[in-house]
């Protein structure tokens, strides 16, 4: 593992969640410490494994865009509490509070 790039990490570490075959699948900042490019191939990646294998990812990121690019649904949390949950689209067009906009 030592001598694998951060993208093969990523992919060992996700393939180690997924042989159990869970219904829901947490990834917590999974793409934070890749770089842009790496980061773009691994999002288009993780949409295309989470629809073949039709289970629930909870995506976990600090990342706006990366958040509105990934999601069918997106829940803004502040200080724990959930600000506001919906599509991207309604996130994006519709915030319901200065936090979330």
């Amino acid at each position: 593992p030592g001598q694998l790039s951060g993208g093969q990490r990523q992919r060992v570490a996700l393939a180690r969640a997924l042989v159990n075959q869970p219904k829901v699948l947490l990834l917590d900042e999974p793409l934070g410490a890749l770089d842009l490019k790496l980061r773009e191939n691994m999002q288009e990646e993780l949409k295309s494994l989470q629809k073949a294998l039709g289970i629930t990812f909870v995506f976990v990121t600090h990342d706006q865009g990366e958040a509105l690019s990934m999601a069918d649904r997106v829940a803004v949390f502040n200080d724990g509490r959930i600000m506001q949950v919906g599509t991207p689209e309604d996130i994006y067009q519709r915030p319901n509070t200065r936090f979330v906009a």
